[in-house]
């Protein structure tokens, strides 16, 4: 039997919300009628879990999340009983798979489950950092400030996310007009050239040649082309999945020296406001590193993190546990979690340094859109010359001989 969310109203004007389950729509309705309700809205609870190629589409979006962590922050404060809250929050969300989630979340709080092993079952929308902070708050009675922390950490992680594509949005679509035209030329323009000089039987350079000879196997061929590039980025996102080919993107990236920068500044930034938050929130120093494990990208900073908090288990000092890792961290950064940690501040030291780092990172990718876009240009503006000189040059000559 199919369960509803329901929204009804009473003839007093009282708003209720919540879950039934019926047959269908009409039974609902009767339900409500004999509780004194009526029936405003509805809409059934469907099972996305089973959907897999719906879950994979419907991913939930940071923006999402941050909105609804707001969202259930202020209910907390201003009292509103969770479960109604879920309710509301569920009836909010737009994004199918969220709303789902809301809606179980908020059934199992009803049932009488905690609200972080609720939350534990959807993993995939909800990290590890992001439930841990929630049982901490739960079993501190802190769950508003928790909820208050975790809607700003959402928020700085949305906002570095954002600068840094933002910087890489121009430099991409450059990209992609200049091999879009170039692949137009090859298919369209460069055969009929080709055919030209042919029925010249004109002498040609080995550069025209060259040319005119990948703009004929593209017109023969572009349809295998089109199927090539197609294959080979479906193999390169697996590669990209895998352990190997995670560790060698992530070795490439630190050995290109602007790169290499960025990659560093974005993962210490992203490990250094999850650790600040998990500490506020009174999670254990051993149990904040091993999550912020799962919240940097790059290979070599996982090993590192895995590697500290083993040597804190171990009775060393946060400062001293990182040190052997400086090459990774950025410059000063160990020197000021010694100084959090020799006055009792650690959190605010980490909190400061994180709101350093992100602004570092919105710098560095600013810096690297300015180093890239010159360097299309340049390299476009040669495509061209180089293009323009094998096709124009043989032409010209062709012609004044004739």
């Amino acid at each position: 039997m199919p369960k509803f969310f329901y929204t009804a109203k009473s003839l007093s004007g009282e708003t209720k919300t919540g879950f039934l389950e019926a047959t269908n729509i009409k039974e609902l309705a009767q339900t409500l009628k004999g509780e004194g309700m009526i029936l405003a809205n509805t809409e059934i609870k469907k099972d996305l879990s089973k959907n897999k190629f719906s879950l994979f589409f419907n991913r939930v979006s940071i923006t999402e999340k941050m909105l609804m962590t707001r969202n259930l922050w202020i209910m907390i404060a201003t009292g509103l009983p969770l479960v109604k809250g879920f309710s509301i929050l569920a009836a909010q969300s737009k994004n199918k798979k969220m709303k789902a989630a809301l809606f179980d979340i908020g059934e199992g709080v009803g049932k009488g489950k905690s609200l972080s092993d609720s939350f534990r079952k959807y993993p995939d929308i909800f990290s590890d950092l992001y439930v841990s902070m929630i049982q901490s708050g739960e079993e501190s009675g802190t769950l508003e400030d928790v909820l208050k922390i975790l809607s700003l950490q959402l928020e700085k992680e949305k906002e570095m996310k954002a600068k840094v594509q933002k910087a890489l949005i121009y430099p991409f679509i450059l990209v992609s007009v200049m091999m879009t035209v170039g692949l137009l030329l090859m298919i369209f323009v460069l055969p009929k050239m080709k055919v030209f000089f042919d029925g010249l039987g004109a002498d040609l350079p080995l550069s025209t040649k060259i040319i005119l000879g990948a703009g004929d196997f593209f017109f023969q061929y572009w349809h295998f082309l089109i199927l090539g590039l197609f294959v080979l980025a479906l193999i390169s996102a697996f590669l990209l999945r895998t352990k190997t080919g995670k560790f060698i993107i992530d070795t490439v990236l630190l050995k290109i020296p602007v790169v290499s920068s960025l990659v560093k500044k974005s993962n210490s930034a992203s490990f250094i406001r999850s650790l600040s938050s998990l500490m506020a929130s009174g999670v254990p120093l051993i149990k904040s590193l091993q999550i912020t494990i799962g919240t940097v990208s790059n290979f070599y900073f996982k090993q590192a993190l895995a590697d500290v908090a083993k040597r804190i288990e171990k009775g060393e000092k946060l400062f001293a546990s990182l040190s052997p890792h400086q090459n990774l961290f950025p410059y000063g950064m160990v020197e000021m979690v010694e100084i959090g940690e020799e006055t009792g501040r650690t959190s605010l030291i980490l909190k400061k340094l994180a709101e350093f780092y992100e602004e570092e990172v919105s710098n560095a990718a600013d810096n690297l859109s300015v180093i890239i876009e010159p360097a299309l240009i340049v390299v476009i503006g040669l495509a061209v010359g180089v293009v323009a000189i094998s096709i124009m040059g043989p032409m010209y000559s062709v012609l004044g001989t004739i």
